[in-house]
């Protein structure tokens, strides 16, 4: 690994001289990503970005807790000294910790941090009984984990006192396939209090089905 690194790094600066010299400066990233913690996937590269392009936090099923002062570090960072204009969270179909929440499965610790997707699971159970089959259900709680995870991120105190100051900030939904690399927009994205309420009150009483999917079959 110590090799490919000294290769990749000769590789930037062939291109680009200059370049480690001014990342050592300063990073100027206009996006956050929260996304999972799956080795398959590598988000900078994956979407053809450079470093100090994407400011990164990752954890198993792309969880925003409120009481996680990583995340929430991570977050106040990139809002309000960054000054990121986009946050996207990205969870991937398959995700081990969403199918775990799904079978109720016992691994030991990690149980008690996928509680907050068996939580999303009961509050869809209907929707998610609709479903024509495990893979179809599977599927769509890893969608609905990731709106949860867009309201989560509103809802913190740094999101909306960023709105309140006028920080044009935009939180969005992306959702990836393994199997073909390919990330798909789930179509939903919060700018305002009042976009966070509409998607918030979508949620409620059992009113998932208005809510949009990711791709699920496509």
């Amino acid at each position: 690994m110590l090799e490919s690194n000294r290769l990749w790094a000769e590789e930037l600066k062939a291109a680009d001289p200059e370049f480690f010299e001014r990342l050592s400066e300063s990073q100027n990233p206009e996006f956050l990503w929260i996304g999972c913690s799956d080795s398959r996937i590598s988000p900078t590269a994956s979407v053809g970005m450079l470093p100090g392009e994407m400011f990164v936090h990752r954890n198993v099923a792309n969880l925003v807790v409120h009481t996680d002062m990583n995340c929430l570090s991570v977050l106040q960072y990139a809002v309000e000294v960054l000054e990121v204009r986009h946050i996207i969270v990205c969870g991937h179909y398959g995700c081990g910790g969403v199918k775990a929440s799904l079978d109720d499965a016992r691994h030991g610790l990690i149980d008690n941090w996928l509680r907050h997707i068996q939580d999303v699971r009961t509050k869809y159970a209907d929707e998610l009984d609709r479903q024509p089959d495990y893979g179809s259900r599977l599927d769509r709680l890893c969608e609905l984990n990731i709106i949860e995870q867009i309201i989560n991120v509103g809802e913190t105190t740094i999101v909306q006192d960023a709105w309140q100051r006028g920080h044009e900030l935009f939180v969005h939904g992306w959702i990836y396939r393994i199997a073909d690399g390919v990330y798909r927009d789930m179509k939903i994205t919060v700018r305002s209090m009042s976009e966070l309420l509409g998607l918030r009150g979508s949620t409620h009483g059992q009113r998932a089905g208005t809510l949009p999917a990711g791709g699920s079959q496509g």
